[in-house]
Formats: structure tokens, C-alpha cells, sequence
């Protein structure tokens, strides 16, 4: 348990930083305001995840361990939209639809409401 906190950490380390990088390169690039870095890394987040997630994992291709530092480490880092894609796609997979519509729509209402309390809370201190 402790060694797989520290393989994420160190995975998260990584992904973290280059999520910053590649975002504010490419936001740099655009002259209008809508969120291209960001919505850049979310995207190859996504495929990174998807790609990693189809390797066979457990000592052909990468070790668990390896699987560990590179999914939940580096692309949770990197972006948490490619791990809510990456679980959505396994409902999907697995035929739990009702899961599925649950999932997204309260990840994604209850997310944006959250955000909006906590811009509300700020104001108060």
C-alpha cells in the first residue's frame, strides 16, 4: 500500500507538470478565450488513458506496477478527465448503463454545483 502511494505520487508529479506545460504552450498559442489548453489535455489524456488501459497489463507488455504509476499516477495528474472516461468506458464495457447515465450526469451536475458553492463560499471570507 505505502509503495503504490508513493508509484502514484510520483506518477502524479510528472503528469501534473506536464499538464501545466502543454496547457499554457498551447493557450499561448491562441489569441481568442476559449480554453484550448485545457481541453487539449483533457483529450490526450483521454487517448493516453484509453491506450494504456487496452495494453495487457501483469508482465507481458508492464507490470502492474507500471500500469499503477502510468493510469492512476501520471494520467490522473495529468488530467482526472481521462480517469472519469476511462471508468465511464468499464460501465460501458460492462453493460451497466444505469450506472453509466448516473455516473456522468451526477460527475457533471453535482461537479458544476460544487464548483458554484465554492465560488459562493469564497466571497464570504
Amino acid at each position: 500500500m505505502i509503495r503504490d502511494f508513493f508509484l502514484v505520487g510520483i506518477g502524479s508529479f510528472f503528469g501534473g507538470g506536464l499538464r501545466f506545460v502543454v496547457s499554457k504552450v498551447i493557450q499561448s498559442c491562441t489569441v481568442i478565450g476559449f480554453p484550448f489548453g485545457t481541453l487539449t489535455v483533457n483529450v490526450l489524456g483521454c487517448l493516453l488513458i484509453g491506450f494504456l488501459s487496452g495494453l495487457p497489463f501483469g508482465g507481458n507488455v508492464m507490470s502492474p506496477s507500471a500500469k499503477l504509476i502510468l493510469t492512476t499516477g501520471f494520467c490522473g495528474g495529468f488530467t482526472t478527465f481521462s480517469t472519469f472516461m476511462n471508468e465511464s468506458s468499464s460501465l460501458l464495457k460492462n453493460g451497466n448503463f444505469f450506472y453509466l447515465s448516473l455516473y456522468v450526469f451526477v460527475s457533471l451536475a453535482f461537479g458544476f454545483i460544487a464548483l458554484l458553492a465554492g465560488h459562493q463560499l469564497s466571497k464570504i471570507f
